[in-house]
């Protein structure tokens, strides 16, 4: 049975490398901010960058590396898979709902000084991040553990199957993508689709992404059974 405590120790045992999940997102965010900045000075406009992209690229590499590279020395100290799996997914919510915070700050920061002086729409995406605090927190807490899940499954995968399953895995997923396509045209649904994601909000895209999220959590977790080290 897994309790607390075992999560929270796993949630540690992950932070014995902080650089991977605290100083390397946060500094290459840094860095995308600063070259949009210096491209900025020198454009008369309004940018709107994806920039902000980079951090939620990394959380997909940290979850990736939380179960490909630190899985085997986690079951070597005693744990179970379940309790790894748990605690990992645990380190997951905390990192997004702080990094969520910390988002959620700078875009008010951006908000209140104009863009960074420059107009720089960095931190302020339109549609996604383009409302009230909250919804930002809620909406960039989502996307971040959506892929930090993501990226657990993808490790997951490597680990028991090596490459040859990870090509399986994507391959898979892009057929069942093509398949959702063909059978849209096939029931010439595209324009039903087309005002489903029109009439969208962004509190409903978060709803969305929440339950993708779920689904991928159960996925690993369902994979993570069979992982071998």
């Amino acid at each position: 049975m897994t309790n607390w405590s075992t999560i929270v120790n796993v949630g540690r045992y992950h932070l014995t490398q902080r650089p991977v999940y605290l100083t390397v997102p946060w500094a290459l965010t840094v860095f995308s901010l600063l070259i949009n900045l210096i491209v900025s000075t020198a454009v008369p406009t309004s940018i709107h960058t994806a920039g902000l992209a980079t951090l939620y690229v990394w959380m997909f590499v940290g979850g990736l590396m939380a179960t490909h590279r630190s899985l085997p020395f986690g079951l070597a100290l005693g744990l179970s898979r379940r309790s790894y799996y748990l605690g990992t997914a645990g380190l997951a919510v905390a990192l997004s709902a702080a990094d969520a915070v910390a988002l959620t700050a700078l875009y008010a920061l951006e908000g209140a000084t104009g863009g960074w002086g420059v107009d720089l729409h960095f931190f302020r995406i339109s549609y996604l991040l383009d409302g009230p605090w909250y919804l930002t927190w809620l909406t960039s807490f989502v996307g971040l553990g959506l892929l930090f899940v993501y990226g657990m499954w993808f490790g997951i995968v490597y680990r028991r199957w090596n490459v040859t399953g990870l090509a399986v895995f994507i391959a898979g997923q892009a057929t069942l993508l093509l398949a959702g396509v063909l059978a849209a045209s096939w029931a010439d649904a595209w324009e039903a689709i087309g005002d489903f994601l029109t009439d969208l909000s962004a509190a409903g895209l978060t709803g969305v992404l929440a339950v993708a999220a779920a689904a991928l959590f159960v996925g690993g977790f369902t994979t993570m059974r069979r992982a071998t080290v």
